[in-house]
């Protein structure tokens, strides 16, 4: 037997994606879109950014940077005169909150102004001279004024506008290019090709500021009240089409045109649409029934009615990011010693490569490559996993049944989190693209199933860790994961994730239903 070390490990990874890729193509059920939306699908979309999160960033840029100027600025004159006095660190973090605050009454802190330059700059510089006013009337009251460096005072408030107007410009510039990639962008497709969808595009359209991007417009009728251009945008398919369509490109929000009577339609629609990962929203612009302005947000000027909100979205998203980059780095390494043994024991037991690569499903029904260590005999292995592995199957090693019934063959997934990051450490588990529940696929089996595909998939999960796991052999199964998924999804928070995380390994050592 050969002898088993690091470099022939790496060759067995190597073997294992070459596998994969020399593997049969998944055989995908894919709807026939019109030449329309194949057009617009087609198109090279880039990843949108939140500007929730960009403003948050700017809030935090702007504060360090001003706390950084007073500090230097301090230091380097003050400091070395006087001594060191702590209470002009503390006037110099109260003048920055301050500061910050002052922006955020200025209005200053959104993407729009941050595209301008004369509304942002004169808005910012009066609320920078405010501050300023404010703490010398407020020394003055306090007999504070003959124990402030003047010069000190007058070079933070110049060298702190300064740094702050070369701030904007360099942000202003950043998102002007966003801008032009289309990251900024809220792509939104409209339900409703008739008389009240025209008057909806030309209200969204009447707004300069406004960040929708129109990609097209979406009806099921045929006769004269569907119509092929509506306010200027093609009409693109059917409501069926709508899930393939946002599946093929970025899609953030579907925005009915249809009135509110038409309640039947709406919820046949609804029905079909919220397993998607976008928002939804009822136009309530030529409604003759109205409620109070909060039940509305607003598009523009255009009031509209939530009804499904993307999950997991802008500082969620952020949070939920780093607790799996950090968090999952830091299991990786703790776990390398135990999947190198695992490694050198799959090596031992039987030929072939020891990691393999599955087609899985990801986010929004992408098709992910997920790393596992193989537990089946090479020979027989199953990179679609057409067939479901079962208790005492025979194509399971006998190191393979030990790290399946304890789930160390998922280890590997990790690789997944912290270096291609399409998968999550915790959320609903990435079933096999082929997944079945006798003859039927699982989507076929449970209605609604694709909603567990909302958010990115995870290591471990809410059904996982509830028993939830293993063989799927009957609708019980399948429903009940799928229920416990979606409960996951709409109650997301960074602590339910650690809590997850936290019951797995007592979950593990049951091994139910893990063969």
């Amino acid at each position: 037997m050969e002898p088993i070390n690091a470099r022939s490990i790496i060759n067995d990874a190597a073997g294992a994606a070459a596998t994969a890729e020399a593997s049969p193509p998944v055989l995908e059920r894919r709807r026939r879109l019109s030449p329309a939306a194949l057009a617009v699908t087609n198109q090279k979309v880039r990843a949108a950014y939140s500007p929730i999160v960009i403003a948050g960033f700017v809030r935090l840029a702007d504060f360090g940077l001003i706390a950084l100027v007073g500090i230097a600025l301090y230091l380097g004159y003050v400091a070395r005169l006087d001594g060191f006095r702590w209470d002009y660190i503390a006037a110099i973090l109260g003048m920055t909150t301050t500061a910050v605050v002052c922006f955020q009454a200025a209005d200053i802190y959104q993407v729009q102004v941050f595209r301008g330059t004369l509304r942002q700059m004169t808005r910012m510089i009066s609320a920078w001279s405010f501050v300023f006013l404010l703490f010398i009337g407020a020394s003055f009251f306090a007999k504070l004024g003959g124990e402030i460096s003047r010069f000190w005072l007058s070079s933070f408030f110049l060298v702190g506008l300064a740094a702050l107007i070369a701030e904007r410009l360099i942000l202003r510039g950043m998102v002007r290019r966003w801008a032009r990639e289309g990251r900024l962008d809220r792509r939104t497709i409209i339900v409703g090709s008739d008389e009240n969808g025209e008057k909806l595009i030309e209200a969204l359209k009447q707004d300069a500021d406004s960040d929708l991007d129109i990609l097209g417009v979406f009806d099921d009728r045929n006769d004269a009240r569907a119509l092929d251009t509506c306010g200027g945008s093609p009409k693109l398919g059917k409501i069926d089409d709508i899930v393939e369509f946002a599946r093929r490109t970025r899609v953030d929000l579907v925005l009915f045109a249809l009135p509110i009577s038409a309640e039947t339609r709406i919820l046949q629609m609804l029905k079909k649409l919220w397993v998607l990962p976008v928002d939804i929203r009822l136009s309530a612009h030529t409604n003759k029934l109205r409620f109070r302005p909060r039940a509305y947000s607003y598009l523009g000027t255009v009031p509209t009615l939530d009804v499904f909100e993307a999950p997991i979205t802008d500082w969620d998203q952020v949070m939920k990011r780093l607790f799996d980059h950090v968090v999952g780095a830091l299991i990786l390494v703790l776990a390398a010693p135990l999947m190198a043994l695992v490694a050198i024991a799959i090596k031992l037991d039987s030929p072939g490569p020891v990691l393999f690569r599955q087609k899985r499903f990801g986010f929004n029904n992408e098709r992910v490559d997920v790393f596992k260590f193989r537990s089946l005999y090479h020979d027989q292995a199953d990179p679609l996993a057409a067939k479901m592995v079962t208790r005492n199957d025979p194509r399971v090693t006998r190191v393979g049944r030990f790290i399946r019934k304890t789930s160390l063959d998922e280890l590997p997934q990790l690789f997944n989190v912290v270096f291609k990051s399409n998968l999550s450490l915790v959320g609903p588990r990435p079933h096999a693209v082929q997944g079945k529940l006798q003859s039927r696929l699982f989507d076929e089996a449970v209605d609604g199933y694709f909603a567990r595909h909302r958010v990115k998939p995870g290591i471990t999960g809410w059904a996982q860790i509830n028993g939830w796991r293993g063989e799927v052999d009957s609708e019980e199964k399948i429903q009940k994961r799928v229920e416990f998924d979606l409960y996951y999804i709409e109650n997301w928070s960074v602590l339910f994730d650690l809590y997850i995380l936290l019951k797995t390994p007592l979950a593990l050592i049951k091994g139910e239903n893990a063969y």
